[in-house]
C-alpha cells in the first residue's frame, strides 16, 4: 500500500532505524502482537474517536481499553464514542481499514498515547494494511509523533505491569 512507502519515506528522512516484520493477517492489534511472538504491551493500537463531532487518534498497548470518560474529559468533549470504521475510513488514504499507524499528525489528526505505552522500550504498529508491523524505539515515535500523553485506559481492563 500506498501508505507503507510514504512511512519507509518518513522514517528514513528522520533518520530512525526501524524494521518491518511480515506477518499473517491479523485484524485486531492483539492478533498481530501474537504473530509477532511479541506482548500485547508492545504493540500500539490505535483507536480512533468521536469527539462532539471531530475525529482524534488514541493510541494505547493492544491489551488495554480506551476509558471514554476518560477521553472525554481530555478532548474536553460532551460526547465521546469510538468512531466506526465506516467513519473513519475516508481519514486514512492508503491504508487498509483498521490498519493505520499511528502517526496522526500525517493524517490531519491530534494524537493522545496513554502513559502505559510512554513507558515502553519499543513500539509495534500496523504499517498501513493488516500484514506488516513497523518496530521502532518508542523514544523515536514520541519525537516523531509529538504525541499528548495521559492516562487514557479503563482501569477496569488494567493489569499489573
Amino acid at each position: 500500500m500506498a501508505i507503507l512507502t510514504q512511512l519507509k519515506d518518513y522514517l528514513n528522512a528522520a533518520k530512525v532505524s526501524y524494521e518491518i516484520y511480515n506477518h499473517r493477517s491479523s485484524f485486531t492489534a492483539q492478533e498481530t502482537a501474537q504473530s509477532l511472538h511479541g506482548s500485547g504491551k508492545q504493540m500500539a493500537k490505535v483507536v480512533i474517536l468521536k469527539a462532539d463531532g471531530s475525529f482524534a487518534m488514541a493510541v494505547l498497548p493492544a491489551n488495554r481499553q480506551v476509558d471514554l470518560h476518560k477521553a472525554a474529559a481530555l478532548l474536553g468533549a460532551r460526547h465521546v464514542s469510538i468512531a466506526s470504521e465506516y467513519e473513519f475510513a475516508r481519514l486514512f488514504p492508503g491504508c487498509e481499514v483498521g490498519a493505520m499507524p499511528p502517526f496522526g499528525h500525517l493524517f490531519g489528526l491530534p494524537v493522545y498515547v496513554d502513559t502505559f505505552l510512554d513507558r515502553q522500550k519499543e513500539i509495534f504498529f500496523n504499517a498501513g494494511n493488516h500484514q506488516q508491523s513497523i518496530k521502532l524505539a518508542y523514544a523515536d515515535f514520541k519525537k516523531l509523533a509529538a504525541p499528548i500523553i495521559e492516562d487514557l485506559i479503563d482501569r477496569r481492563y488494567r493489569e499489573a505491569a
